[in-house]
This record gives structure tokens, C-alpha cells and sequence, in this order.
């Protein structure tokens, strides 16, 4: 049996969906049977997989249900967590240096530094804002879970001046007609309804709510088939959301925004979900990046200059064979990358040839809150099928299932999720707090 100082030291920075999943196979493997060292870095102490992201800024999500710690996670699957934001990279030493941790100015963890033999990166993405002046200082962005929480109290905030009649209206406007953006103008719409409701049961009231949707295409959810889009759009507009679309955003400011055909949108509160691009982070590192300072990436997913340096997920640039075009930057695309990834990583410690990543399109679904989901599924013995409705929510919620079982197995899944259903009629429907 090695000792862990002559174990292979395989070092994962980002505890996104992606690399969590990897570092829990691995450990799973390659760590319960001490061939190797697995340690999963992340500057947060708890995951909570992003597709969600959208309900904890609405306030639908019981965060407490859905959180895991990583610290716990870890120990259960014979890993080592490091809590701390990566800082700099040594590639010649094959070391990383991880930032010092503080609390209002208290020094909780010193600077440190992790060697490793292999280096994966699974650092994600974050709102790419184009230039466009007002963005950072006037728009909300959910690029972490602080973010979403941010956004939620201060959502909650103006629902309350409204209940209480302290203003007239509440307006709320989202640049970016993609999954996000369509998904949290669905979840805000449900929430308005559910908070303003509960002080006035069993009689409604009415209240000025105006919640906008703004896009840049011609229609909604552009890199989807036409069909869903439309039939979103048309479910948004029964919500009562409006749809503006072929509207280029040229500048925010603090009551509203602008767009370059000279169209005002009037809105206190403001969400930019208009398109990501990588952390700027990554192009100091001295690997090749491209425009959205995405690391460049063989089909091996290890990076363009360095092969003991792997990346993947968002934050990596990875050609498609046959194609001109790069692997999308979707859940699905992680999950199967971090799938190969543990397949390949084990292969090399046993001498044998990296497995080459091919992406497989298995289609999308979008959830419109409570009120609607539609999607496609796409495979070889079904070819490309659209879903609406109940089966489609199930498909949805089953994704998540999905990620949960690479992290638990399914036999622990299985107990969550009747542990969910079970108490669901003692839980609030809306986070007020």
C-alpha cells in the first residue's frame, strides 16, 4: 500500500456540477483503493447544482434541502476537499497557489500551495456583459449562489414596499432570452404571485407588476428548435411577462433600458443573462485561451500546451470532430465530460491511451415554474421527440436526479427524493427570508 506522499496527486479546482461529479467517481475509485490522491479545491464550502440557481434568486428553492457540504461529501467518498479560491499557477514546479481565506477581515486560512501531478480545471463561467456601459453597475448578475441570494433579498425587499403600498409598482427586467433568462422570468412571475397572495387570502389582489423579457435575436431560446421557442414564448405571454425581441441593449441605467432602436424599458430591478464567457482569471495562467477566455483543449480535454494540465466544462474551448463548432457550454456537456474524464485519468495511471470526448446532444428541456415545461429529447432509437407538460417536468426533474445519483448512487437518491415528496405539503412554497 503507497503512502498518500507517493500517490499520484490529482488536483480538480471548481466543485461545479462537473467537477464535483469527477472528484466523487474518482474518489469513489482511484482514491477508496489509495491509488491515487484526489483533492477537490473550491473558494465555497457548499454545492448546489446551477440549473437551480434560478429558483434561489426567485426565493423557490429550499436551499437547505439541496445543499451539500463538500467538507462531508469528501470524507464519505475518500477525497480531500481544500477551501480556497485558486490564485496562481506554477506549471514548471506543478503547483497551484490557493488565496488566503477571510472573514470581515480575519484571516480564517493562510495562502497556500498544492502540487500536483495532474491538474484539471473546472472553473465554469461567468456573465459576459459585451462592453455595454451601465451593466456592471446597474444589473444583477447569477454568476454564484451569493449572487442568487443577493438578488432574492433584495427581490423579497421591493415585493414588501409594494405589499405595504410604500410604491405603486414593481417593475423587473431580464436582458437574455436563453435558458436562464426564460427560466427565472417564469420563476419571478410565480413568485409575485405567491407572495402578494399570502396577505390577502382568500381574496386576491391586484397589483402593477411588469416583468420584461429582453432579447437580442429574432426569437427566444435561439440555439433550440424553433418550436420550443415559440411555444415558451407563447406561455410567457399568457403570464402576462412581455417578450422583446430583435432589441439590442446599448445602455443601462438606473430606471431602465435603453436599446440602440431607441426603446425604453422602465425597471427598478434588472438581471443581465445575456451570454458567458469564461473568468478573465484564466488567460494569466500562460495557456492558450480564445476570445471568451475559454482554455484551449484537445478532444483528450487536456490543454493546448501543457497534457498534464486538463480543463472542461465552461471554462474550456473543446473542438467538435467534423466541425467548425466547440462543444456547448451545457450541464450535459459536463456531466459527460467528467464521466470520461474519471474513465480516462484511471487509463493513464495503468499506462494506457487518454479516451477521446465526443459530445452527444441529448436534447434540452425548460421549465416555466410551476405553470409549464417544454422540450426535446434526442437519441437513436427516438430520434428528436418534443415534450410538454407533465412528462416533460418529469424528464426535467429527473436531470437532477441524475446529477444527485453521480454524487449519492441511486439507492440514496431514491430515499431523498421520498423524503421530499413526503414532507412537501409542511413546506412553504416561496422563501420569505
Amino acid at each position: 500500500m503507497s503512502s498518500a506522499s507517493t500517490l499520484h496527486r490529482i488536483v480538480i479546482v471548481g466543485g461545479g456540477a462537473g467537477g464535483l461529479e469527477l472528484a466523487t467517481q474518482l474518489g469513489n475509485s482511484l482514491g477508496k483503493q489509495q491509488r491515487a490522491q484526489i483533492i477537490l479545491v473550491d473558494h465555497q464550502l457548499t454545492h448546489l447544482w446551477k440549473p437551480l440557481w434560478h429558483e434561489v434568486a426567485a426565493g423557490t428553492l429550499m436551499t437547505s434541502e439541496n445543499e451539500l457540504s463538500y467538507i462531508v461529501h469528501a470524507y464519505l467518498h475518500h477525497f480531500e476537499f481544500q477551501y480556497g479560491s485558486f490564485l496562481k499557477l506554477d506549471k514548471q514546479h506543478k503547483q497551484i497557489t490557493l488565496a488566503a481565506v477571510t472573514n470581515q477581515q480575519q484571516l480564517v486560512l493562510p495562502e497556500r500551495t498544492l502540487a500536483y501531478d495532474t491538474l484539471v480545471l473546472a472553473l465554469g463561467s461567468v456573465s459576459h456583459d459585451f462592453d455595454i456601459p451601465g451593466v456592471e453597475e446597474h444589473c444583477y448578475t447569477l454568476d454564484s449562489y451569493q449572487d442568487c441570494q443577493h438578488f432574492q433579498q433584495q427581490f423579497l425587499q421591493q415585493l414588501m414596499r409594494l405589499q405595504e403600498q410604500q410604491q405603486q409598482e414593481l417593475t423587473i427586467a431580464i436582458v437574455g432570452g436563453g435558458a436562464t433568462g426564460v427560466e427565472l422570468a417564469a420563476e419571478l412571475q410565480f413568485a409575485c404571485e405567491q407572495a402578494l397572495n399570502y396577505k390577502h387570502k382568500p381574496k386576491p389582489v391586484s397589483y402593477n407588476i411588469a416583468i420584461s423579457l429582453i432579447e437580442s435575436a429574432p426569437r427566444l431560446l435561439a440555439g433550440l428548435p424553433e418550436k420550443i421557442s415559440l411555444a415558451t414564448q407563447q406561455e410567457l405571454a399568457r403570464r402576462n411577462i412581455q417578450v422583446v425581441l430583435d432589441e439590442q441593449v446599448s445602455e443601462i441605467t438606473p430606471e431602465a433600458i435603453h436599446t440602440k432602436s431607441g426603446r425604453v424599458i422602465p425597471a427598478l430591478l434588472k438581471v443581465w443573462a445575456a451570454g458567458i464567457k469564461a473568468s478573465p482569471f484564466l488567460t494569466t495562467l500562460g495557456l492558450a485561451t480564445n476570445q471568451r477566455n475559454q482554455l484551449l483543449v484537445k478532444q483528450t480535454l487536456q490543454t493546448t500546451l501543457d497534457e498534464n494540465i486538463f480543463a472542461f466544462g465552461d471554462c474550456a474551448a473543446c473542438p467538435q470532430p467534423n466541425s467548425d463548432r466547440l462543444v456547448p457550454p451545457r450541464a450535459q456537456a459536463a456531466h459527460q465530460q467528467a464521466h470520461l474524464l474519471a474513465n480516462s485519468l484511471t487509463r493513464q495511471l495503468q499506462g494506457k491511451a487518454l479516451l477521446p470526448y465526443y459530445y452527444r446532444d441529448y436534447g434540452s428541456l425548460i421549465t416555466l415554474s410551476r405553470h409549464n415545461t417544454f422540450g426535446n429529447l434526442m437519441g437513436k432509437l427516438l430520434g428528436d421527440i418534443m415534450l410538454e407538460g407533465k412528462l416533460a417536468r418529469l424528464v426535467y426533474l429527473s436531470l437532477y436526479r441524475k446529477h444527485q445519483a453521480a454524487l449519492y448512487g441511486w439507492w440514496r437518491v431514491a430515499l431523498l427524493s421520498l423524503a421530499q415528496f413526503l414532507t412537501k405539503p409542511l413546506r412553504p412554497r416561496l422563501k420569505l427570508h
